[in-house]
């Protein structure tokens, strides 16, 4: 007997960890999610329309095939990254989530080359995690609201800030190691 309470609590108490880890999570996104300027709303819309854009270009012969195609999507702005073998590729890329329902912009900045290797992601992995530690660090910036996109050191920085975060934020990622360059792709909110 003594045997099957140990048992049914050392099962207790895994299936309890289990749910404190889903509890943090959870309360880190609605922490995430009450501290962004977008609406629930354009938040809900974002995830829908980057699932809708991925099948989108996965369901196409031309794009899915050799080609290495990422989307973002920040407030309807929808953001391409990624390499594809040619021009036409890219030009049918943008022309297919441009038809998405809640996609107001399109940012295409696939680039046209091989697609990048495992390391290079990892280390463009790196670069977002340090580009997103320096602006959540620093009190001028209103980190909870910059996507960091990193694409072959290329950071690409999305959100709805004022003009004034912008620069700071833009600042910030060119003066972390290993990016090259920096991309703006805000939307501008008035003071």
């Amino acid at each position: 007997m003594n045997t099957l309470k140990l048992v049914c609590a050392c099962t207790l108490l895994a299936l309890l960890q289990g749910c404190a880890a889903a509890v943090v999570a959870g309360g880190a996104s609605a922490v995430t999610s009450a501290n962004d300027r977008r609406t629930l709303g354009a938040q809900i819309d974002d995830k829908n329309v980057v699932l809708k854009a991925k099948r989108a270009l996965s369901d196409d012969a031309t794009t899915a095939e050799g080609s290495n195609i990422n989307v973002t999507s920040y407030n309807g702005v929808l953001l391409l990254t990624g390499q594809t073998r040619n021009e036409a590729i890219r030009q049918q890329a943008q022309a297919l989530v441009g038809k998405i329902d809640g996609v107001r912009d399109v940012q295409n900045q696939i680039r046209l080359g091989n697609n990048t290797a495992m390391t290079t992601r990892t280390r463009d992995s790196w670069i977002s995690t340090k580009v997103k530690t320096q602006l959540l660090a620093d009190e001028q910036v209103s980190g909870l609201n910059i996507k960091v996109v990193t694409e072959n050191a290329e950071v690409f920085l999305m959100g709805l800030v004022t003009e004034q975060e912008a620069a700071k934020a833009v600042d910030i990622a060119r003066h972390v190691e290993g990016v090259s360059r920096v991309v703006r792709a805000f939307e501008i909110r008035q003071n």
